[in-house]
């Protein structure tokens, strides 16, 4: 079992910036492929970014890309999701996620995560 407790969500204006953090219990963290998915009223959950098990290897959705970087600290048990120039479309519940995967070298950009985190909210006002 893995636990995942984000946090770093709140209300910022336009063009602002958050740093959303996630941090992990449990299992060694460094065994999960870590990704950050958002999902708005409405709307299906989407992954917003992925990184690998050794944090070299990232990717990112189209509607973030340039604008938000993710990371992580092994020794801290933490994956991080810095969001900048941001927009009344990042307004979302921001949740992170972690997937058993075998190779240090890849990210997973399915939906098939093993654990999730219970999300906090980033708005972003107009």
């Amino acid at each position: 079992q893995v636990q995942l407790v984000e946090s770093g969500g709140g209300l910022v204006q336009t063009g602002g910036s958050l740093t959303l953090s996630c941090a992990a219990s449990g299992r060694p963290f460094v065994l999960y492929g870590m990704g950050w998915f958002r999902q708005a009223p409405g709307k299906e959950r989407e992954l917003v970014a992925a990184i690998s098990r050794n944090g070299v290897f990232k990717y990112y959705a189209d509607s973030v890309k340039g604008r938000s970087t993710i990371s992580r600290d092994n020794a801290r048990n933490t994956v991080y999701l810095q969001m900048n120039s941001l927009k009344p479309e990042d307004t979302a519940a921001y949740y992170c996620a972690a997937k058993l995967v075998t190779s240090t070298n890849t990210y997973f950009t399915g939906t098939e995560y093993s654990y999730w985190g219970q999300g906090t909210q980033v708005t972003v006002s107009s």
